[in-house]
């Protein structure tokens, strides 16, 4: 025979039990682990071995650049569908001590990026930096995000190894930078670009645009989600970190890679004026004055009339000279219409 409690000495454990129940289902409901949107999706092997090379620079394998790259980059067709819906992202609160530096980090993205882009331009690169935040593919903090890869041989965020960050920024465009940044992480959505998470700039095509799905043109900047189901806002599930931090750069590769960028900028030559001849080192005359030295491919020679003739020959002389410039320019001479 099994003994049983009395009912007075049952009611507290029930209690107790219920109470536990009603914990467990809350906690459920609102705690997700980190990595539960990865386990549900995979992404395609060859897709993930490419991730790090994907950048939005020109320091990875293009198909073309320039002019040409322009007219491939319209062939490719949009990928259709409805575009994803995207919640606004607010988790880094304006007072937390991660916030200064989540700005730094999207601020710094923005305009590097996009600084002579229209708003909406900085908006959609924006909202690709918050997309890939939420993506179990990519870190999980916006500096995270804009820095990976700093330091290795591809940067995801082109600026970050481009020696770009060792230009002092201009004001007005680092201005309206920033109020892109904070009004992106308080929650503004950029609905045009959808889930996209990568994009380049239109004259130059890479080979991973081949592989994504294209889904606008923004200003320079084209615009791409990931392939298939893995690029469904379902995905996009991953939170905030709770921690921003800017790691430690290769400052030597900056400045060799700004050096490198400098160095391929043709050097306009400056000519004298009046001249078609460039400025030389060893030239010993003021800049405005072109007697110092002559275009000798013109045939031209230094005169100067005698101040006794220059009263009686002045009006002979200046229309010799009209004739003279004339015929430099390749329009007749006045006389030869006179003679026809």
């Amino acid at each position: 025979m099994t003994a049983r409690l009395p009912v007075s000495a049952r009611r507290p454990a029930a209690i107790a039990f219920v109470a536990m129940l009603i914990i467990s289902l809350l906690a459920a409901s609102t705690w997700r682990a980190p990595a539960a949107a990865a386990t549900r999706f995979k992404l395609n092997p060859t897709i993930r071995m490419a991730l790090p090379t994907m950048s939005t620079g020109t320091h990875q394998a293009l198909v073309v650049s320039g002019a040409g790259a322009q007219q491939r980059n319209a062939l490719i067709p949009l990928s259709g569908g409805a575009l994803a819906q995207m919640a606004g992202f607010s988790a880094i609160s304006a007072q937390s001590a991660q916030y200064a530096t989540a700005l730094k980090c999207m601020t710094q993205a923005i305009y590097y990026e996009a600084a002579n882009e229209p708003v909406s331009g900085k908006r959609a690169v924006a909202q690709v930096v918050l997309n890939r935040l939420k993506h179990p593919a990519y870190p999980n903090s916006v500096c995270g995000v804009v820095y990976e890869g700093a330091n290795a041989r591809v940067c995801q965020f082109s600026f970050t190894c481009d020696g770009s960050l060792l230009r002092a920024p201009a004001a007005r465009q680092w201005a309206q930078s920033r109020q892109v940044a904070e009004a992106a992480l308080a929650g503004s959505v950029m609905e045009e670009v959808g889930s996209a998470t990568n994009y380049h700039a239109d004259y130059v095509l890479p080979r991973w645009a081949f592989t994504l799905g294209k889904i606008t043109k923004i200003g320079a900047h084209i615009f791409y989600r990931l392939p298939g189901s893995v690029g469904n806002a379902a995905v996009f599930g991953d939170r905030w970190g709770g921690v921003e931090a800017i790691p430690t750069l290769d400052m030597n590769r900056l400045r060799r890679a700004l050096e490198a960028e400098e160095a391929l900028v043709p050097v306009e030559e400056t000519l004298v004026p009046g001249l078609t001849v460039v400025a030389d080192v060893k030239d010993r005359h003021a800049d405005a004055d072109v007697g110092g030295r002559l275009d000798t491919t013109r045939g031209w020679t230094l005169s100067i009339p005698d101040p006794q003739q220059l009263s009686a020959g002045y009006s002979a002389a200046i229309s010799g000279q009209a004739g003279t410039a004339a015929e430099i320019a390749g329009e007749p001479h006045p006389e030869a219409n006179a003679e026809r």
